[in-house]
């Protein structure tokens, strides 16, 4: 594993932390990281998965002088399909996966928290896709991501002043799931994704499948694969004993094993 990137197990969770003090730039150390840990995560699938920092931020960006001075537009281009792969692969596992953002996180990664299900973040949060400062668009997914939170308007508004906006703003706006005080963030984004990672993962995963194909192609679209992804859980053990246990001692006492 990259000494920029860890990736450690937490019960049923996986957690990815960026740890490449003091900004944790993103530069080529950190991308590979990021992709070695993310194959891992797909080869052997968690049943969660937490996206985290250490230090005072979680990134402050690309390190422009190491990524981008020099680069060619093919390179550039070919940089941008292998990175966007990544994000890929991390919107398509089969599992919950959730971004915690203690502090500033701007560009790369505001953009892989795009890329999770749900994005956690601190009062003291601040987000930015500030690209502009070099003349670039974000290129990591982020202005459709978050175009499909937000709305096409706000997307371009925050990418074209590229102003930061603080965790509020951005939980009105959609894009932040959940804002919580600072002294209790790290316990309890932890214990948020735990939850969800304790849960029936196979059906976590038909979720995702459903909602992934309402938008590629809308309501009937998952309409047609509910049959397939839905009907396949009553073969799994968690259904079958969290049916028994509704029936023997009444709802919300089920134990799932992610089977």
């Amino acid at each position: 594993m990259s000494a920029v990137v860890r990736l450690d197990q937490d019960g049923p969770l996986a957690v990815l932390t960026f740890d490449s003090p003091p900004l944790n730039l993103f530069d080529d150390a950190m991308f590979d990281g990021l992709r070695g840990a993310i194959d891992q995560v797909a080869a052997d699938p968690p049943r969660g998965l937490l996206i985290r920092a250490e230090g005072k931020v979680v990134s402050g960006g690309v390190d422009v002088g190491k990524v981008f001075d020099g680069m060619s537009p093919e390179r550039g281009g070919a940089l941008w399909d292998e990175l966007l792969e990544v994000i890929h692969i991390i919107e398509e596992l089969p599992l919950p996966t959730v971004f915690a953002a203690h502090g500033l996180c701007l560009t790369a990664a505001f953009e892989i928290a795009l890329g999770c299900d749900i994005l956690l973040a601190s009062e003291k949060a601040r987000f930015g896709l500030v690209e502009i400062v070099v003349g670039l668009t974000p290129s990591m997914g982020g202005p459709q991501r978050l175009a499909e939170r937000a709305g096409p308007a706000r997307a371009k508004e925050l990418i074209y002043t590229g102003e930061l906006y603080d965790a509020a703003t951005l939980e009105r706006w959609n894009v932040v799931n959940r804002v919580y005080a600072p002294d209790a963030f790290e316990a309890s984004a932890r214990a948020f994704a735990t939850k969800i990672a304790n849960g029936p993962t196979r059906a976590h995963a038909a979720t995702k499948a459903i909602v992934r194909a309402q938008k590629e192609g809308g309501a009937r679209a998952a309409d047609a694969i509910v049959g397939e992804v839905s009907g396949a859980l009553f073969a799994t053990e968690d259904l079958k004993n969290a049916v028994r246990s509704f029936l023997e001692d009444g709802p919300g006492r089920a134990t799932y094993e992610g089977r």
